[in-house]
């Protein structure tokens, strides 16, 4: 993260870009299937998701989609936003140890409290492994918590 105070409805402009990156570990997914109550061998047996196509565990897509949220929660326009709306398209898998990188850009000012970006995750590799665009009402005003 390299904003530590965010864009607000006067300052967010088309262009404005943010990310944020995080490494999937065992414990993340997990957590996510404990919160989430998605136990979905694909993600959590080992045995099970070798006999798959993906030959291993793997994440949960939404688990990848969280990270977007985190980016604009964060980043931009950051603390203060409210995520309204996704839609996301998965295109590859993510794997235990792979570390996605969540990217987020202004592509419209629809109205004064809503703006849309488009948001995309990729892997250490620098594929995507999943696109789509978010609505977001950024935050009238700041105020830092001290």
């Amino acid at each position: 993260m390299n904003r530590i105070e965010p864009r607000t409805r006067e300052t967010i402009a088309v262009g404005d870009t943010g990310s944020f990156s995080k490494t999937i570990y065992e414990q993340d997914v997990f957590q996510f299937a404990g919160a989430s109550g998605d136990f979905n061998p694909l993600h959590i047996d080992e045995a099970y998701a070798s006999k798959t196509i993906f030959g291993q565990r793997v994440a949960h897509g939404i688990l990848t989609a969280a990270i977007i949220s985190t980016v604009l929660g964060s980043e931009l326009p950051g603390l203060g936003t409210i995520f309204v709306e996704l839609h996301i398209r998965f295109l590859k898998p993510v794997y235990f140890l792979d570390t996605v990188t969540a990217n987020a850009t202004v592509t419209e000012i629809i109205n004064p409290k809503r703006v849309r970006l488009l948001v995309a995750c990729v892997n250490q590799h620098g594929e995507d492994v999943a696109v789509g665009n978010a609505v977001i009402i950024p935050p009238a005003e700041t105020k830092l918590l001290t």
